[in-house]
């Protein structure tokens, strides 16, 4: 009963300030319409000839519209009501909700195999835009932080996943045994790739070459490169064989 109670009174309470506030309006309009009368009574009596309906309209028109105005003010909240949601505001740029076009991938020309002419961000995009000029689809650049080793991953015509890291190094940096085995512990294992590649600016040890033969890597130097750009040998995943398992022996392209 006493749980019965509190809920009546807190009903009551919410719709009180609303009776208030619509017999505080009528009280303004017959305040109104009285201070007119009582204008016209005062001005007749002292002999002045005053239009009384006229006056009385006006009177009546302006506690209306005084009426309307306090009906259309927001009251108060009942208590327990929930607060006014704000409105929304439009989705940013890139928020969820949004689909903003993917960049597309640059051009490939001569200045690709050039390490001098870009950057090694810009490296990964030309071997990723080679992929795609070559047939392959949901090409992506993935390098950073955290990429355990993938830079480009791509599927080619025939459905080969193709993981690809990119070493921008320099004519005398030459890949070492020990980055390959450090891409060799998750190219398969991790990035599940059908075909696994290292590409680079340079060149590679011999131990980093027999390694890569070894785990089933396809090794592209710096003059492969240049054949691949300029269409002189095809793509490094057909070096493959398609019936391959990760890890049997396949041969480098030199």
């Amino acid at each position: 009963m006493a749980a019965s109670g509190g809920r009546r009174r807190g009903g009551s309470g919410g719709a009180a300030p609303a009776g208030r506030d619509v017999v505080l309006a009528v009280g303004l309009v017959v305040v109104c319409l009285g201070g007119a009368a009582l204008f016209v009574r005062t001005a007749a009596e002292a002999g002045g000839g005053l239009p009384v309906v006229p006056i009385l309209a006006v009177a009546a028109l302006a506690g209306g519209a005084a009426l309307a105005r306090w009906s259309a003010a927001p009251g108060p909240r009942p208590p327990g009501a929930p607060p006014a949601a704000p409105p929304a505001a439009p989705p940013a740029a890139g928020a969820p909700g949004r689909s903003d076009p993917a960049p597309p991938l640059p051009e490939v020309g001569p200045e690709a195999v050039d390490h001098e002419a870009v950057d090694p961000d810009g490296f990964e995009h030309a071997v990723a835009a080679l992929c795609a000029r070559d047939g392959c689809h949901r090409v992506e650049v993935v390098g950073g932080a955290g990429d355990l080793g993938a830079d480009v991953v791509a599927v080619t015509s025939e459905g080969r996943r193709v993981v690809i890291q990119c070493k921008h190094y320099g004519e005398g940096h030459r890949v070492g045994s020990q980055d390959l085995q450090r891409f060799g512990g998750t190219c398969f294992a991790v990035h599940e790739a059908d075909v696994a590649v290292v590409v680079t600016t340079s060149g590679f040890t011999a131990p980093a070459a027999e390694y890569a033969a070894a785990c089933g890597i396809v090794c592209v130097d710096g003059d492969a490169l240049a054949a691949w750009t300029g269409a002189r040998t095809g793509p490094p995943w057909q070096s493959a064989p398609a019936d391959a398992a990760p890890g049997e022996v396949r041969h480098p392209v030199r």
